[in-house]
């Protein structure tokens, strides 16, 4: 078995550095200054007891190691995937993430009672959640080693969020660390104070090499079928596994890369646009129904539905207000699906207007999307660099309308016109 690293595609500098602080964290615990009084420090006799091969401890224990970390990097980079390895090899009893120890296997399945994970379902983390992870997150770890807080999206922070975090972060518990994850250290993404107590660990898109032997050595796909898949997600490991390996993935593509030969007309355009708004619309309910449906059972099972003794009935009726906050938040939800159903859809349209502009300038660049390739030299003949350029602003720019919450009927309308006029 390969160690909690062996997932994170394409970032060796990233790795290294998260090694280094693994094994200082660990002869962080292992130093004097960290044993009772009265004798040992319990974890130097659970190390011992499983170590074979103990990590060498630096000069300065400690060195390296530090309570708040950022990682960055485009979608698909592996932020939440270096987050999660990097609490793995904090807890592994070993110190090195080896993969295999109880500390490394329950943290990377997501059991590990010391390991909390924040994974917004919604548009935003609220303040009400923070604050109650911030509490649970300042209690001694059960398990001896380190308490553990991985935040994924930390850019969906509220202010409110924000400052409840900056407080936990200003003055963290001894051995409690936060893990947070965000597209970059722009304000946009994370304040500044946050920004300026936590190291960053900045992640690159991964080569389509990288991504292609990682799904041929770890999910047994073909060779060719991999190496279509990595460059066709740009770099983005889950997206290129979907692709690889799901057939309406691939349908929903192949509906995307047709738009730019659908756009004949002003009338054509809009009902481009509202192909794509239902495609993701669909794409986003058929993978919340099954978790929604669960949670909406579960609620009414503790709330007494098909109870017959006294006073169930009583207890459905007052149950309406929460019912209402579990829709509440299953809706959240379904926008949020829905939105990133849509940007997966933009990401593919995006580079298909690359490949125009690279088949325009004549550049020694191989395409994103090889099937396609004649269309986008087609359209590189007819718009130019200049016209698939500006194409390729207006899917970027229709992105960053959504990101800052215009409507997405709005912001893809605006777009298929700009599209079709060039």
């Amino acid at each position: 078995m390969t160690d909690v690293f062996g997932d994170l595609v394409g970032q060796d500098e990233a790795v290294a550095v998260l090694r280094r602080a693994a094994a200082s964290a660990a002869a962080l615990l292992r130093a004097p200054v960290t044993a009772p009084a009265g004798g040992r420090d319990d974890l130097d006799a659970l190390a011992e007891e499983h170590d074979d091969d103990p990590a060498p401890a630096p000069a300065d224990p400690g060195a390296g190691m530090t309570h708040a970390w950022i990682f960055t990097g485009p979608p698909g980079s592996g932020r939440s995937v270096a987050a999660r390895a990097f609490a793995a090899a904090l807890e592994c009893v070993h110190g090195t993430g080896c993969g295999s120890c109880p500390g490394c296997h329950t943290t990377l399945t997501g059991t590990h009672a010391d390991v909390r994970l924040v994974v917004p379902e919604g548009l935003s983390i609220g303040v009400n959640e923070m604050r109650a992870l911030v509490l649970r997150a300042a209690s001694a770890p059960s398990g001896g080693r380190w308490q553990i807080v991985i935040i994924e999206d930390a850019d969906r922070l509220t202010e409110a969020a924000g400052n409840a975090l900056l407080k936990a972060i200003e003055e963290p518990p001894p051995r409690t660390v936060f893990l947070l994850c965000a597209p970059s250290t722009h304000p946009d993404d994370i304040s500044v104070t946050i920004r300026s107590r936590c190291r960053v660990v900045p992640l690159r898109q991964p080569p389509p090499a990288a991504v292609a032997e990682v799904l041929v050595r770890r999910d047994g796909i073909a060779p060719d079928v991999a190496e279509w898949a990595a460059a066709a997600a740009q770099g983005h490991v889950g997206r290129a596994r979907r692709l690889a390996r799901d057939p309406e993935a691939r349908q929903r593509r192949d509906a995307v890369l047709a738009v730019p030969r659908r756009l004949t007309g002003v009338g054509a355009a809009f009902d481009a646009a509202s192909a794509l708004i239902e495609a993701a619309e669909a794409e986003a309910a058929a993978s919340v129904a099954e978790i929604d449906e669960a949670e909406r059972t579960a609620l009414q099972t503790a709330l007494g539905a098909g109870g017959t003794g006294r006073g169930a009935a009583g207890a459905m009726r007052g149950a309406a207000g929460q019912l209402k906050d579990l829709e509440k938040r299953q809706k959240s939800r379904a926008t949020r699906a829905q939105r990133d159903a849509l940007d997966r859809a933009l990401v593919d349209l995006a580079g298909f207007y690359r490949d125009a502009i690279v088949m325009a300038l004549r550049a020694p660049v191989a395409p994103v999307h090889t099937d396609t390739a004649s269309l986008a030299g087609a359209g590189a003949q007819k718009w130019d660099a200049e016209g698939s350029l500006r194409r390729l602003e207006a899917v970027l720019e229709c992105r960053a309308a959504i990101e800052a919450n215009v409507k997405p009927r709005i912001a893809v309308e605006a777009m298929m016109l700009t599209l079709w006029r060039g």
